[in-house]
């Protein structure tokens, strides 16, 4: 897939535990979302991150969301962060390193740089989530493809 073809969909990224990283699908279950990550589809790009703090390495692959549904909220619980399950198809395997090693130096979160995005949406918290992605980020990602 291209970077053109990439950027006609929306894309996420997701950071998560990888169990095996070269499996055909991925399921993540009830995964907490931010940064507009509660809106990921069916259809949409995802760039999946194996969670360091789980054994992980980073970026892994590129993926297709091939089902989503929002998780319903808890009753009675006051405020919640939403959270949805998505099915993934992989895509393509990474050709080179990206985590949080790589990103941590970019950590002036006003200049603009996709590399800052990726850092701060998924490594300023340790917690695992998808996130939303700007066209930039999303394009500097496909260069590890």
């Amino acid at each position: 897939m291209s970077a053109t073809r990439a950027e006609a969909r929306a894309s996420y990224a997701i950071k998560a535990e990888v169990r095996d990283p070269h499996a055909q699908y991925w399921f993540f279950a009830m995964q907490k979302t931010m940064y507009g990550g509660k809106r990921i589809a069916e259809g949409d790009v995802v760039y999946v991150f194996a969670s360091e703090n789980q054994g992980g390495s980073g970026l892994i692959s590129r993926g297709i969301v091939t089902a989503g549904e929002p998780t319903p909220p808890k009753k009675g619980a006051a405020r919640q962060t939403p959270r949805v399950s998505i099915t993934v198809k992989r895509l393509e395997a990474e050709k080179r390193r990206l985590g949080r090693a790589q990103l941590k130096p970019f950590a002036n979160w006003d200049d603009g740089r996709p590399e800052t995005e990726l850092n701060f949406k998924l490594y300023r918290q340790a917690t695992n989530k998808i996130v939303a992605l700007s066209h930039e980020a999303a394009a500097f990602l496909e260069t590890f493809f």
